[in-house]
């Protein structure tokens, strides 16, 4: 007997930013049985990032989106006449709004559509919105008491879900999905005649951690005579502190003596990104907690990338990057805010070039086992029906 379609809404407040591919992963990798919406306010980069049916408010008539400014206007609930009217329109019995603050914005719309709700958390929903404004816990309060289901990339972030406030029968670890059939497995070996090769990648955020990135490659050059060659992928975002953390990142290049070592490339596509990490030999990622609370909530996917293409990660103990990389097992950490740790992961693998292909063997095999996008797909369909 074939399973019954199910037809969900997807709520996020633009389709889609580069640096949220994760998303797109997600909804692409639903099975036919799922029957995917999407519901936005804005749309970018839709050539990279098709929707399956897409429905923007930003496209609606002027007479259909008064309701809704006048609704913003009071400080009424987000999407409140759009979103149920797509969920209605669309027969959805499920509205997945995407971000914590969404998702409390959502609930109006889904009891108006009579429609379960789901939601997940993917960051600074978690850490950063809370500790910075207090309204938010109670928010959120509300949110646990209505919503069906919260998920959560890793057991960290699932913790902090449950300290504020959400019951933990309500809250499930769902790990971010990365498509294998497209990552080649291809270990790398420690450089002997060349330079060591180090990406980073990433919006410039202070929970990035890059100037403390860049201070641990000098102490390294300085301590080994090394030479290095360092690329950095990514830039400012546009919200506030990223220039300001932009200029941090230079002056650390700077400070480093790193300025003619270093090749700053700016935002990129994905296959630019995933070309560039065939030429590196390690990958970098020191995420920390911000001084206002960001947070990566669970981990970069960028390190579930990297770490699958046979790429040695050296990352910081930060949220649930332990849960994705196991210290000198598949990867190598060190604590938060810890340039002398990262000098020495770094170190530990010059000094062991046997290493290299064991440590990138573990952390493949882990990623297909708890993180491929297509297992993931059927094991969120799953989480629908379920609800």
């Amino acid at each position: 007997m074939s399973t019954p379609r199910l037809s969900v809404v997807h709520s996020c407040s633009s389709w889609l930013p580069r640096t949220q591919a994760w998303l797109y992963q997600q909804v692409r990798w639903l099975p036919d049985d799922i029957e995917s919406h999407v519901a936005c306010e804005s749309t970018q980069n839709l050539g990279a990032f098709p929707a399956p049916d897409l429905r923007c408010f930003a496209d609606e008539p002027a007479w259909r989106r008064v309701p809704d400014r006048l609704a913003r206007r009071l400080r009424l609930r987000r999407h409140l006449g759009f979103l149920s009217r797509v969920a209605r329109q669309t027969d959805s019995r499920i509205i997945h709004s995407h971000f914590g603050h969404a998702g409390w914005a959502d609930m109006g719309a889904a009891a108006a559509a009579r429609a379960r709700q789901v939601v997940t958390f993917y960051g600074a929903d978690i850490s950063q919105l809370p500790a910075s404004d207090p309204r938010w816990r109670g928010r959120y309060r509300e949110l646990f008491a209505s919503v069906a289901r919260v998920l959560c990339e890793g057991p960290h972030m699932r913790r902090c879900a449950i300290e504020l406030g959400c019951p933990p029968g309500k809250v499930l670890v769902h790990h971010l999905g990365v498509d294998l059939e497209h990552i080649e497995f291809r270990p790398r070996t420690c450089p002997t005649a060349e330079p060591l090769r180090v990406l980073l990648a990433g919006t410039f955020r202070e929970k990035k951690g890059f100037p403390i990135a860049i201070e641990a490659l000098a102490r390294l050059r300085r301590k080994r005579n090394l030479e290095l060659a360092i690329t950095i992928i990514g830039d400012a975002a546009g919200k506030p502190g990223d220039d300001v953390e932009k200029a941090r990142i230079v002056e650390a290049l700077r400070r480093g003596g790193l300025e003619g070592s270093c090749r700053m490339l700016g935002f990129q596509p994905y296959d630019v990104l995933m070309s560039e990490a065939e030429r590196h030999h390690v990958f970098l990622s020191p995420s920390v907690t911000a001084a206002d609370g960001d947070t990566e909530g669970g981990a970069p996917v960028s390190i579930i990338e990297m770490a699958a293409s046979g790429m040695p990660v050296v990352a910081t103990t930060h949220c649930d990057i332990p849960n994705i990389l196991e210290d000198r097992v598949s990867g190598v950490l060190a604590a938060e805010r810890d340039p002398e740790g990262l000098v020495a992961g770094l170190e530990w693998l010059m000094d062991a070039p046997s290493r290299w292909l064991s440590l990138a063997s573990a952390a493949r095999e882990r990623i297909g086992a708890h993180f491929d996008a297509r297992t993931q797909g059927l094991r969120l369909a799953e989480i629908y029906r379920a609800v």
